[in-house]
């Protein structure tokens, strides 16, 4: 939990670091969990954090297969909804920490990461 937790931490501030401004954190509903919201350059961003200690897995891309993705897609809906932006451009990112957050890991960013129609 600690070792999610802290790459999520180091997600967040390699986005503010690119100039994205954080709105919410680990946003719990009854369909899940969305990791950040985010906002670069008046886009809303849906971040998908995924933290690995070994490259064993694979990268970012292999992070967020496509049962995630709709996941997501549907998370991302209703927030959208519950604060009224249904008219909003946004898209989805993901963030990929491997190695350890305290050393600080290497960070993978995938911009556009996933269509909501995928």
């Amino acid at each position: 939990h600690q070792f999610g937790q802290a790459s999520e931490l180091l997600a967040e501030q390699f986005l503010q670091a690119k100039g994205y401004r954080i709105l919410a954190r680990n946003l719990r509903t009854a369909l899940g969990e969305l990791d950040l919201v985010a906002e670069d350059r008046g886009v809303l961003v849906f971040v998908e954090v995924k933290a690995r200690t070994t490259e064993a897995f694979g990268g970012a891309m292999l992070a967020v297969n496509r049962r995630k993705q709709a996941k997501l897609v549907r998370l991302a809906s209703q927030y959208l909804a519950q604060h009224h932006l249904a008219d909003r451009s946004c898209r989805f990112d993901v963030v990929l920490v491997q190695g350890h957050p305290s050393s600080h890991g290497h960070v993978e960013h995938l911009q556009n990461a996933f269509d909501a129609d995928a």
